[in-house]
């Protein structure tokens, strides 16, 4: 999520999962046989569940390090907390230099920029300033409740702007216009599940769940034949794994982006971690947990930003307008109220 930013050297207990999976094994079925595999990425952890085939391919172990290599890779490339990561060495690159990208460094980059356009600038990877200036970001404050002045953010806001990144398609370079900072936090995670589960198909499982820091994917059905449950977590710092609705899916992916565990709070006023990209400050409205089903969970992880920063009300007519599934939590007087696309009533559990 835009400003959650995936740190290797922190604690995994400063991460947050906003969707709880929910294993409702009725009494007396039958489970088919199935294993687990977890392990620590991006600041955060994952967990893998494959219902086993016939002859796998792989033994556990095998599959555990190919996961691990994976995952290493695609931190390798796109954290800005390794000092020589792909990702730190572009924002180091001099401005109107080309620089040849890997691959996946270069789609992320490519989705994210379709992600800005979509969102009319809702979301931009170029934020590095204005994280780092909020105390989010890899050289974290250490006063981390400072707020900055508004002529500190009008001055960090001049080198923001996805509309200042230049591609070439033809050679997967990149070329900085100004001395942007890339960030790719809101999308990174997401892309780490896709990578995973397209390995587990290459692999030849037909059958599991991929999950890193709460953004998932879902294929096949779940260990008791029946498609994948998933809860979406209550949005209270203080229900903790309490479940507030469910939805049941398969052969998709889904990705939850909240505000209610990472903020610091500054004479009685809560800040959210999550800035937005027009104004430089972190966004200040009632949702307070946003959750999108989608194709891929780099695309579900990035598209729970956007509706997190335009609010429930811009939101939902985003989600209309593109046909989105998406499900929002906002806070009320009375405690919390859903409200949700047409595209996301199917996977709702009556």
């Amino acid at each position: 999520m835009m400003g959650l930013i995936f740190n290797i050297k922190r604690a995994a207990s400063l991460l947050f999962l906003f969707v709880t999976v929910v294993a409702l094994f009725a009494c007396g079925e039958a489970s088919r046989d199935n294993f687990k595999l977890s392990g620590s990425t991006m600041g955060t952890t994952y967990h893998v569940t494959v219902v086993r085939q016939a002859e796998d391919k792989l033994d556990q172990q095998q599959l555990q390090q190919a996961i691990d290599q994976q995952l290493q890779q695609i931190n390798q490339q796109m954290s800005t907390y390794i000092a020589d990561s792909e990702l730190v060495k572009l924002n180091n690159a001099p401005v109107g230099e080309w620089v040849v990208v890997s691959e996946n460094l270069f789609n992320v980059l490519m989705m994210s920029l379709e992600l800005g356009w979509l969102s009319n600038g809702a979301f931009d990877i170029t934020m590095g300033p204005l994280v780092e200036l909020w105390g989010f970001g890899a050289s974290v404050k250490a006063d981390r409740g400072a707020i900055p002045s508004a002529n500190q953010i009008q001055s960090a806001l001049k080198n923001v702007g996805y509309q200042h990144i230049e591609f070439d398609i033809t050679t997967n370079s990149i070329r900085k216009q100004l001395p942007v900072r890339l960030d790719l936090s809101a999308i990174a995670k997401g892309f780490g599940v896709d990578k995973v589960a397209e390995l587990l198909l290459y692999a030849g499982y037909k059958d599991f769940m991929v999950e890193i820091g709460g953004e998932l994917r879902l294929q096949g059905s779940s260990p008791r034949g029946t498609p994948w449950r998933i809860g979406i977590e209550q949005p209270d710092a203080l229900s903790v794994g309490e479940v507030y609705s469910s939805v049941s899916v398969s052969g998709v992916a889904m990705a939850t982006s909240g505000e209610y565990r990472n903020y610091f709070e500054r004479d009685g006023r809560r800040y959210s971690h999550t800035l937005d990209p027009l104004t430089g400050y972190p966004i200040d409205h009632r949702l307070v947990s946003v959750t999108v089903i989608a194709d891929s969970a780099a695309y579900a992880d990035g598209l729970a930003t956007v509706i997190n920063v335009l609010g429930a009300e811009k939101g939902l007519e985003l989600a209309a307008k593109q046909d989105l599934a998406v499900y929002m939590i906002n806070k009320t007087a009375q405690g919390f109220e859903a409200v949700y696309s047409d595209a996301f009533k199917p996977y709702l559990n009556k």
